[in-house]
């Protein structure tokens, strides 16, 4: 008999809308089969953590995590390396490896298709050797984080993120950046670096592939204010590529450096100070992941995902 635990947070969006019970009930109908004895717990904070760093010693073959992407980059951390599957469910506001795979963002959608899914390897990277499965920004993309969350209790949900987009523009000052690529850099005078677990598609912030094998980075150049503007609302709609102040680099490793000691860094939803230089690396293939099959994905969007996939609110033991 398999057996699978689910972690759902109880501060999610869906849990405080449907209510845990009927929420519990629903995922342990759904996800129970004759040969997959399924435990699930509602759990935040503290219980939380505890609950998934447990789970690699309670002899369970998949670990579904219902949260952000914060906690499910932190689930992603301790399954590494491991044969232990991890499942997503979108349970408050849409987040990127959700977006990546394809789940609906309904709860009986994204039952029905995390029911059907099968694992498969992907990658994840890491900076100063914390894991992470999908971006990690600096400058206007931390500056956004910090400022979205400054915000989230006292305003609105769309005028929280407007506010908070001019906040981080206005905040996201020059830094001179150096990329450091198979020992050769880059000088950008710069407002905002993001490095990606494989790329993005060429429109929208979506990635069709997540065994590539690589790192993107994109750098924006600071060439003055209406530059900035227009090049952040190409970040944030998905059409970057067209913009000739936004730089683009791959590789399975990268370094940036900066004249300072440390810098806010929004890595998976969770912002942390980190000492600088930022080292960034691949790790193919390290993480066991339950990925639906193609007829019960959703088409992508083009476009980026919830602005909310920036940020969600700090749980306690997660950074």
């Amino acid at each position: 008999m398999r057996r699978m635990l689910v972690v759902l947070n109880a501060q999610a969006g869906t849990m405080r809308d449907l209510g845990a019970e009927q929420v519990r009930d629903e995922v342990d109908k759904a996800l129970t089969r004759a040969d997959m004895d399924v435990e699930v717990m509602v759990a935040s904070g503290e219980e939380m953590v505890r609950a998934i760093d447990a789970a690699p010693h309670g002899g369970y073959d998949t670990l579904v995590v219902g949260a952000g992407d914060g906690t499910v980059s932190y689930a992603a951390s301790v399954l590494a390396g491991t044969d232990i599957a991890l499942g997503v469910l979108p349970l408050g506001t849409m987040n990127l490896l959700a977006h990546d795979i394809g789940l609906p963002r309904d709860l009986p959608g994204a039952l029905a298709a995390l029911s059907k899914a099968e694992p498969m390897r992907v990658d994840l990277g890491t900076v100063n050797g914390r894991p992470f499965h999908g971006v990690s920004g600096l400058g206007f993309f931390s500056q956004m984080a910090l400022a979205r969350e400054q915000l989230r209790k006292k305003r609105g949900r769309m005028l929280g993120w407007l506010i908070a987009l001019v906040r981080a523009l206005v905040r996201s000052g020059r830094i001179s950046l150096e990329i450091e690529i198979a020992g050769q850099r880059e000088p950008i005078e710069a407002y905002a670096a993001l490095v990606t677990v494989n790329a993005f598609d060429a429109q929208g912030l979506h990635r069709s592939r997540l065994d590539g094998g690589h790192l993107e980075v994109l750098v924006a150049e600071d060439r003055g204010a209406l530059a900035k503007i227009k090049a952040s609302a190409d970040v944030l709609v998905g059409s970057w590529r067209d913009n000739p102040g936004i730089h683009t680099f791959t590789a399975e490793r990268l370094t940036i450096h900066a004249r300072r000691r440390r810098t806010w860094v929004a890595t998976d939803g969770e912002v942390t100070r980190e000492n600088l230089p930022l080292r960034y690396a691949i790790s193919p293939k390290a993480l066991m992941l339950l990925v639906p099959p193609e007829g019960l994905r959703v088409r992508a969007d083009i476009g980026a995902p919830d602005a909310e996939t920036l940020h969600e609110p700090p749980r306690a033991g997660l950074g």
